[in-house]
This record gives structure tokens, sequence and C-alpha cells, in this order.
């Protein structure tokens, strides 16, 4: 028995006392409303209208059913509304992993831009490298994580992607600071201080052999796993880091330069699971495009196009979103 079906039409009869304006205010015929009251009687075990005059009245059990009634068919609304926005991603937990290096203002963009996008998601943000949260998308730990790319694709789908320019990140005092670009093969001779291989090992790859190509073969290769300690090396001398423009900002005595040609570009997308995709996992794709995408262009277009941008695309995304070299 369908005894939520059975309950909104005797609240309609109820309402009206009038099977036929009950059976028109339901959008069907008055036979199978009688037939449906009728039954639901029968489960009860009691008549809820007086159909003995010619006005039908509710009984006493009928009065009482009533307000339960509305009680419960209120709560089902409520529990369609609630698994509503469960399965449009605007309610639950959203676990979202982000660079360790994003900056402070893109952060708050992305907050409050969920905010205001789906007030009722509880957003569980984590500081991860870009290999960490691969391995946590995999196993499930993780709805959706901005990566740098090249990223294995396997499983994984990927939001609309944003491509960073880098430049030298000099100290100011370096007489390579004074050009207005700097070009790889000017660097010869410094160390390159750059995260640890194991954080993003595809963009790890891609840096040194961009670098070398360009004339640029660092005697060492210097890791460091967050801002202070590679601002520290940078300003002991004799090293360099290639790195976005926001990076520098956050220490006056560090000057940033763009490269000569502009040989290379950090491609940063959102990405989540194929398969077991959080409801809200693409409209997080399109705000994250649109938040780091501003932060580089705070002057330009939100996004720029694949044939206006004025450096070079090391990977291409084609219409499933998927990116190729």
């Amino acid at each position: 028995m369908d005894l939520l079906r059975h309950l909104r039409h005797f609240v309609a009869v109820a309402r009206e006392l009038h099977f036929g304006r009950a059976a028109d205010t339901l959008g069907m015929a008055q036979p199978p409303l009688s037939q449906s009251i009728r039954r639901l009687e029968r489960e009860l075990g009691t008549a809820l209208f007086d159909r003995s005059q010619r006005q039908v009245r509710l009984t006493t059990a009928g009065q009482l059913l009533l307000g339960e009634a509305d009680d419960l068919l209120a709560g089902e609304r409520r529990l369609r509304h609630l698994a509503d926005q469960v399965r449009r991603g605007t309610l639950g937990v959203l676990r979202v992993g982000v660079p360790p290096e994003t900056p402070a203002v893109t952060v708050r963009a992305l907050l409050d831009g969920l905010a205001a996008r789906a007030p009722g998601l509880d957003l569980d943000l984590h500081e991860l490298t870009s290999a960490e949260q691969r391995r946590m998308l995999a196993e499930g730990r993780l709805d959706v994580g901005l990566l740098h790319h090249p990223v294995e694709e396997a499983g994984l789908r990927f939001g609309k992607p944003v491509d960073v320019p880098v430049g030298a990140l000099l100290p100011r005092t370096s007489p390579l600071a004074r050009a207005r670009a700097v070009a790889l093969a000017d660097l010869a001779g410094l160390d390159l201080v750059t995260a640890p291989p194991a954080t993003a090992p595809g963009w790890h790859a891609h840096l040194l052999t961009v670098c070398r190509q360009h004339g640029f073969v660092p005697p060492r290769v210097r890791p460091a796993r967050n801002p202070e300690f590679l601002f520290g090396l940078l300003l002991a001398g004799g090293a360099v880091a290639v790195e976005p423009a926001a990076l520098a900002r956050r220490e006056p005595r560090i000057a940033w330069r763009p490269l000569v040609g502009a040989p290379l570009a950090r491609r940063i997308s959102a990405v989540w699971p194929d398969r077991t995709a959080h409801p809200a996992a693409p409209m997080v794709g399109r705000l994250a495009a649109e938040v780091l995408a501003a932060a580089e262009t705070p002057a330009g277009p939100a996004f720029v196009a694949p044939s206006a941008r004025p450096w070079p695309v090391l990977f291409e995304a084609g219409r499933d979103g998927k990116l190729s070299p």
C-alpha cells in the first residue's frame, strides 16, 4: 500500500469535504479517489468520513488523522527536498584538496564562491601536494583536487584548465633582477630551487627538461617544500626558482622576472574521480577555473581562450576535458 499517496488523497477530500472538487484538485477521476479513501479506511480499520448525509463530514478519527497526515506529508516534502539537495551537490560534505603554495586570496575566493553557490555544503579543505591528491582521489578519500599537470588520467575527469605563466624568482640584489626579462640560459651556474619531485612528478620532470633544452642545466636541484624555505635559499645567493609571479609577492626582497620566449607555463585544473564523482564536483571545477584565472589576470578576462593565450600551452584539453600533450 502506498500510504503517502492515500494520505494525500485523504487530505484533499478533508479540505474540500467534496469528492468531486477534491478529484479536480488532484487531477484525477472521482471513482479512483473514492476507492483510495475506502482502501485507507480498511487499512486503518475505521471510517474517516461520514457519508450518511448528503454532505461529506470528517469523523472523529478523520479529524485526528488530518493533523497527523499534514505532518507526515510535510516531512515527506522535507525529505525529498533534502535528497534533491544531496543529489545536486548542494548539501553534504565535500572534501577538496589544494596545493600548499595556493595564495590566501585564492583560497578565500574558493571558499566564498562555494558558500555562495552551495550554502548547505560542508567543505572539508585539505592542503596537499599534487601527488598526495592523486593518491587520495584514487583511494576515495578526496572528492576534488586542484592538481598541477601533467597528471595520469586513468579514472579521472578534468575541469577547465588554467595556464599560469612562470618566471625566475631572484633576490632583488641579483644583477639578473635588473633586466625586464630573463632567458633560461642566463641562469646557468645557479642552483634550481623547486618542490621535491615526489610532490608533482610530472611537472618536476617537465621543468628540468625545458630548462636543459634552453641551456640551463643547474649544478644542483635543491628541494623546498614551503615558500619560506625557498625564499631563504634564494636570499642566501647562488640559486633561482622558476615559479608563478604570485609567489614573489609574499617576499619584498624577491623579484619575479618573466622568461624570454615564455618557454614554460604551469597548468592547473580541478580533478575528480570519473566513476564515483561527487555531485558538486563539476560545479567546483567551473568555480576553480574562474578563481584561478582571475588570480593570474586581475585586470583581464576571467579565462584566456586557447587562441589568445600569451604563453605556451603545455597540454591541451579535448572535448571530454581530458588533457593531452
